[in-house]
């Protein structure tokens, strides 16, 4: 059998490679990809740009990766000081790619930003700085470095079919989350402070997305979940 074609969401971004310096790259960390091939699936990047929308027919699978924030004008909010590295362009791109992979009923998994995403896309909003909320920073504790917080999935979601129901460890590194949730979408896992870290979409098959960074975990578990389901 082939590999499932796992489509994965990059970041546009001024970066250093070989003899090139301060060159704007489409990248993605190595951790995704990786993962994507461990659990058995093909990954192909798609770039914020054309109308990456139009590939979702030739993808068996889709990965929002990890990014910036999102523009707070999306859900009607004005910016918090602390919201940073908005990507009008990449937004445009993702809400595009997000509408049409659940229109064709693809199997999605989000990561981070892409929970953020999917939230957005159907009605809900963010807290923009979740320190403000919680009361401490251990969800992304400097920059560059991952916190490692537990979190609790919910008995009988994919998450709990992947993860087990009992607590867990995971990488963090974010420092906004679901305020008001969407309609339909249900909380899958929590932090024990209450973040919610979890969300998966009701109606359909399979629409995963977490608020942690599952690509620079131990295991692959939720990126075997994604490709079974593909």
């Amino acid at each position: 059998m082939r590999r499932p074609i796992i489509g994965i969401t990059t970041y546009v971004e001024p970066a250093a490679f070989t003899v090139w310096r301060d060159l704007t790259v489409a990248l993605l960390p190595q951790m995704y990809v990786d993962q994507v091939v461990r659990a058995g699936g093909q990954p192909v990047l798609l770039p914020p740009a054309g109308e990456p929308a139009q590939v979702v027919g030739r993808l068996d699978g889709l990965i929002l990766a990890g990014g910036g924030d999102i523009d707070p004008a999306r859900y009607g909010a004005r910016p918090h000081e602390h919201t940073g590295y908005v990507r009008t362009f990449r937004d445009d791109a993702e809400f595009g790619l997000i509408s049409a992979a659940l229109d064709a009923g693809l199997p999605y998994l989000g990561v981070c930003r892409g929970l953020q995403v999917l939230n957005v896309a159907l009605g809900g909003s963010l807290h923009q700085h979740l320190p403000d909320v919680v009361g401490h920073t251990r969800h992304a504790p400097e920059p560059g470095r991952f916190g490692h917080l537990p979190i609790s999935p919910v008995a009988g979601t994919h998450l709990a079919k992947a993860l087990g129901e009992s607590p867990r460890q995971v990488p963090h590194y974010h420092h906004q989350a679901v305020d008001r949730l969407a309609p339909g979408l249900t909380v899958t896992a929590t932090a024990d402070d209450g973040t919610i870290e979890a969300v998966e979409l009701n109606a359909k098959p399979f629409v995963m997305a977490v608020q942690w960074h599952p690509e620079a975990a131990d295991d692959c578990a939720l990126f075997e979940a994604l490709v079974a389901a593909c």
